[in-house]
Protein backbone atom coordinates (compact mmCIF):
# COMPACT_ATOMS: atom_id res chain seq x y z
CA UNK A 1 0.00 0.00 0.00
CA UNK A 2 1.06 3.38 -0.96
CA UNK A 3 1.84 5.52 2.07
CA UNK A 4 -0.14 8.68 2.34
CA UNK A 5 1.39 12.38 0.99
CA UNK A 6 1.43 15.27 3.32
CA UNK A 7 -1.57 16.68 1.51
CA UNK A 8 -3.78 13.67 2.03
CA UNK A 9 -2.28 13.14 5.89
CA UNK A 10 -3.36 16.58 6.60
CA UNK A 11 -6.69 16.68 4.86
CA UNK A 12 -7.74 13.44 6.60
CA UNK A 13 -7.31 15.78 9.86
CA UNK A 14 -8.89 19.07 8.75
CA UNK A 15 -11.47 17.90 6.07
CA UNK A 16 -12.58 20.55 3.79
CA UNK A 17 -10.76 23.56 5.91
CA UNK A 18 -7.28 22.12 4.98
CA UNK A 19 -6.77 24.18 1.48
CA UNK A 20 -7.05 27.39 3.28
CA UNK A 21 -5.48 26.35 6.33
CA UNK A 22 -2.54 25.61 3.74
CA UNK A 23 -2.53 28.75 1.53
CA UNK A 24 -2.44 30.10 4.72
CA UNK A 25 0.31 28.63 6.13
CA UNK A 26 2.17 29.09 2.18
CA UNK A 27 2.09 32.65 2.63
CA UNK A 28 4.93 34.85 4.29
CA UNK A 29 3.99 36.25 7.81
CA UNK A 30 6.80 38.85 9.80
CA UNK A 31 5.68 38.98 13.16
CA UNK A 32 8.86 39.33 15.02
CA UNK A 33 8.83 41.39 18.79
CA UNK A 34 11.02 41.78 21.66
CA UNK A 35 10.41 41.73 25.00
CA UNK A 36 10.51 44.37 26.96
CA UNK A 37 13.44 45.55 29.40
CA UNK A 38 16.17 43.75 27.75
CA UNK A 39 19.86 45.51 27.56
CA UNK A 40 19.51 45.04 23.33
CA UNK A 41 16.14 43.69 21.33
CA UNK A 42 15.97 40.12 20.93
CA UNK A 43 13.20 39.63 18.17
CA UNK A 44 11.46 36.18 17.97
CA UNK A 45 8.16 34.89 16.62
CA UNK A 46 5.00 36.78 18.36
CA UNK A 47 3.85 32.85 19.10
CA UNK A 48 7.23 32.20 21.03
CA UNK A 49 6.29 35.56 23.62
CA UNK A 50 2.79 34.04 23.61
CA UNK A 51 3.78 30.59 24.26
CA UNK A 52 5.90 32.07 27.58
CA UNK A 53 3.76 34.55 29.04
CA UNK A 54 0.80 31.49 29.20
CA UNK A 55 2.97 30.37 31.61
CA UNK A 56 2.17 33.19 33.93
CA UNK A 57 5.68 33.16 35.63
CA UNK A 58 5.77 35.00 39.23
CA UNK A 59 8.85 36.59 40.87
CA UNK A 60 10.75 33.85 43.04
CA UNK A 61 9.17 31.16 41.15
CA UNK A 62 11.66 27.87 40.54
CA UNK A 63 10.97 27.45 36.31
CA UNK A 64 12.17 24.87 34.05
CA UNK A 65 11.86 25.41 30.30
CA UNK A 66 12.32 21.77 28.64
CA UNK A 67 12.99 22.67 25.45
CA UNK A 68 14.74 25.97 25.34
CA UNK A 69 16.78 27.18 22.77
CA UNK A 70 17.41 28.92 20.96
CA UNK A 71 16.41 30.88 23.92
CA UNK A 72 13.59 33.52 23.13
CA UNK A 73 10.63 32.19 26.06
CA UNK A 74 13.24 32.02 28.77
CA UNK A 75 14.35 35.10 27.79
CA UNK A 76 10.43 35.97 28.17
CA UNK A 77 10.53 34.26 31.04
CA UNK A 78 13.72 35.92 32.71
CA UNK A 79 11.86 39.58 32.35
CA UNK A 80 9.21 38.24 34.45
CA UNK A 81 11.57 36.63 37.18
CA UNK A 82 13.46 39.72 37.70
CA UNK A 83 16.20 37.86 38.88
CA UNK A 84 14.29 36.10 41.42
CA UNK A 85 13.61 32.01 41.76
CA UNK A 86 15.33 30.04 39.47
CA UNK A 87 15.10 29.00 35.77
CA UNK A 88 16.76 26.36 34.31
CA UNK A 89 16.83 26.52 30.56
CA UNK A 90 17.74 22.95 28.58
CA UNK A 91 18.35 21.41 25.48
CA UNK A 92 20.12 18.64 24.89
CA UNK A 93 22.21 19.92 21.40
CA UNK A 94 25.90 21.64 22.60
CA UNK A 95 25.27 24.05 19.41
CA UNK A 96 21.93 25.23 20.58
CA UNK A 97 22.83 25.70 24.13
CA UNK A 98 25.72 27.81 23.10
CA UNK A 99 23.94 29.56 20.69
CA UNK A 100 21.28 30.02 24.06
CA UNK A 101 24.13 31.60 26.21
CA UNK A 102 24.97 34.14 24.10
CA UNK A 103 21.39 34.99 23.70
CA UNK A 104 21.07 35.36 27.59
CA UNK A 105 24.70 37.08 27.76
CA UNK A 106 23.32 39.93 24.85
CA UNK A 107 20.10 40.24 25.72
CA UNK A 108 20.04 40.16 29.68
CA UNK A 109 21.00 42.35 32.50
CA UNK A 110 23.81 40.71 34.28
CA UNK A 111 21.20 40.72 37.62
CA UNK A 112 18.59 38.66 35.74
CA UNK A 113 21.02 35.82 34.32
CA UNK A 114 22.66 35.59 37.47
CA UNK A 115 19.54 32.69 38.62
CA UNK A 116 19.40 30.70 34.84
CA UNK A 117 21.05 27.64 35.07
CA UNK A 118 21.65 25.89 31.41
CA UNK A 119 21.91 22.20 30.92
CA UNK A 120 21.46 19.78 28.42
CA UNK A 121 19.52 16.63 29.78
CA UNK A 122 16.87 14.24 28.56
CA UNK A 123 13.78 15.91 28.98
CA UNK A 124 11.74 12.69 28.75
CA UNK A 125 13.64 11.17 31.39
CA UNK A 126 13.79 14.22 33.50
CA UNK A 127 10.94 13.32 35.76
CA UNK A 128 13.04 10.14 36.97
CA UNK A 129 15.85 12.51 38.55
CA UNK A 130 14.15 15.72 39.92
CA UNK A 131 10.69 15.23 40.80
CA UNK A 132 8.72 17.69 42.53
CA UNK A 133 11.17 19.87 41.73
CA UNK A 134 9.67 23.04 39.74
CA UNK A 135 7.02 25.57 40.46
CA UNK A 136 5.97 25.78 36.61
CA UNK A 137 7.40 24.08 33.73
CA UNK A 138 7.61 25.12 29.56
CA UNK A 139 7.67 22.10 27.30
CA UNK A 140 7.51 23.96 23.87
CA UNK A 141 7.56 20.55 22.22
CA UNK A 142 9.44 19.37 19.08
CA UNK A 143 6.80 18.78 16.49
CA UNK A 144 6.07 18.79 12.88
CA UNK A 145 6.49 22.21 12.67
CA UNK A 146 3.93 21.43 9.37
CA UNK A 147 4.42 25.47 8.21
CA UNK A 148 8.48 25.36 8.24
CA UNK A 149 8.13 22.06 6.30
CA UNK A 150 5.24 22.97 3.55
CA UNK A 151 7.60 26.52 2.65
CA UNK A 152 10.71 24.18 2.20
CA UNK A 153 10.84 21.59 -0.88
CA UNK A 154 13.60 19.55 0.51
CA UNK A 155 11.53 19.09 4.18
CA UNK A 156 8.38 18.34 2.53
CA UNK A 157 10.45 15.66 0.53
CA UNK A 158 11.72 14.03 3.58
CA UNK A 159 7.94 13.51 4.93
CA UNK A 160 6.32 10.91 5.77
CA UNK A 161 3.42 9.42 8.10
CA UNK A 162 6.00 7.81 10.68
CA UNK A 163 7.74 11.31 11.94
CA UNK A 164 4.44 12.80 13.55
CA UNK A 165 4.21 9.43 14.66
CA UNK A 166 7.50 9.37 16.32
CA UNK A 167 7.03 12.89 17.48
CA UNK A 168 4.35 11.70 19.60
CA UNK A 169 6.05 8.75 21.48
CA UNK A 170 8.51 11.56 22.30
CA UNK A 171 6.16 14.42 23.14
CA UNK A 172 3.91 12.13 25.20
CA UNK A 173 7.20 10.94 27.46
CA UNK A 174 8.52 14.96 27.80
CA UNK A 175 4.46 15.41 28.73
CA UNK A 176 4.63 12.74 31.84
CA UNK A 177 7.98 13.34 32.67
CA UNK A 178 7.32 17.24 33.20
CA UNK A 179 4.15 16.52 35.51
CA UNK A 180 6.89 14.08 37.57
CA UNK A 181 8.88 17.16 37.94
CA UNK A 182 6.26 19.43 39.08
CA UNK A 183 5.96 20.21 42.70
CA UNK A 184 1.82 19.59 43.87
CA UNK A 185 0.03 22.57 42.75
CA UNK A 186 2.60 23.29 40.14
CA UNK A 187 1.68 24.76 36.86
CA UNK A 188 2.50 23.23 32.95
CA UNK A 189 1.95 24.77 29.91
CA UNK A 190 2.74 22.26 26.72
CA UNK A 191 2.95 24.14 23.45
CA UNK A 192 3.66 23.04 19.98
CA UNK A 193 3.26 24.85 16.14
CA UNK A 194 1.88 21.89 14.62
CA UNK A 195 -1.56 21.46 13.28
CA UNK A 196 -2.07 18.04 13.77
CA UNK A 197 -4.28 17.17 16.67
CA UNK A 198 -2.36 14.24 17.30
CA UNK A 199 0.44 16.26 18.61
CA UNK A 200 -1.39 18.47 19.86
CA UNK A 201 -4.59 17.77 21.93
CA UNK A 202 -4.37 14.46 21.65
CA UNK A 203 -1.41 14.26 24.31
CA UNK A 204 -3.09 15.61 26.54
CA UNK A 205 -6.25 13.58 26.76
CA UNK A 206 -3.83 10.83 26.68
CA UNK A 207 -2.35 11.62 30.14
CA UNK A 208 -5.55 12.72 31.41
CA UNK A 209 -7.15 9.34 30.46
CA UNK A 210 -4.27 7.47 32.04
CA UNK A 211 -3.32 9.32 35.21
CA UNK A 212 -7.68 10.96 36.06
CA UNK A 213 -7.64 13.31 39.00
CA UNK A 214 -4.24 14.17 38.62
CA UNK A 215 -4.41 17.39 36.97
CA UNK A 216 -7.03 19.87 36.39
CA UNK A 217 -7.19 22.10 32.95
CA UNK A 218 -6.71 25.75 33.46
CA UNK A 219 -8.14 28.29 30.99
CA UNK A 220 -5.93 29.62 28.19
CA UNK A 221 -6.39 32.87 26.30
CA UNK A 222 -4.80 33.62 23.13
CA UNK A 223 -6.01 36.35 20.75
CA UNK A 224 -7.74 34.08 17.83
CA UNK A 225 -7.72 31.04 19.79
CA UNK A 226 -10.18 28.27 18.67
CA UNK A 227 -10.66 26.01 21.89
CA UNK A 228 -10.20 22.31 21.27
CA UNK A 229 -11.02 19.48 23.99
CA UNK A 230 -7.86 20.41 25.70
CA UNK A 231 -6.16 22.95 25.05
CA UNK A 232 -6.18 26.35 22.62
CA UNK A 233 -5.11 26.83 19.05
CA UNK A 234 -4.38 29.89 16.51
CA UNK A 235 -4.80 28.79 13.06
CA UNK A 236 -3.27 31.32 10.38
CA UNK A 237 -6.31 31.13 8.17
CA UNK A 238 -8.88 32.24 10.75
CA UNK A 239 -5.56 34.60 12.45
CA UNK A 240 -4.41 36.41 9.67
CA UNK A 241 -1.36 34.18 9.27
CA UNK A 242 -0.58 34.01 12.56
CA UNK A 243 0.28 30.96 13.67
CA UNK A 244 0.67 27.91 13.90
CA UNK A 245 0.43 27.95 17.71
CA UNK A 246 -1.06 25.04 20.18
CA UNK A 247 -1.26 25.87 23.84
CA UNK A 248 -2.80 23.54 27.20
CA UNK A 249 -2.21 24.68 30.66
CA UNK A 250 -2.45 22.39 33.38
CA UNK A 251 -2.31 22.40 36.94
CA UNK A 252 -1.10 19.45 38.96
CA UNK A 253 -3.16 18.09 41.82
Amino acid sequence: MAKLSFDEFYRGIWGERWESLKGAMLSELDDKRSPDGLVAPYYMDGASIEAALALSPCEGDTILDMCAAPGGKSIVIATMLKGTGSLTSNDRSPDRRDRMRRAFESSLPEPWRRNIRITGHDASKWGVYEKGIYDRILLDAPCSSERHVINSREHLSLWSPSRPKRLQALQYSMFASAMLALKEGGILVYSTCSVNKGEDEDIVARFMRKHPGEAEELQVSLENGEKREYGTIVLPDSAGGRGPLFVAKLRKS
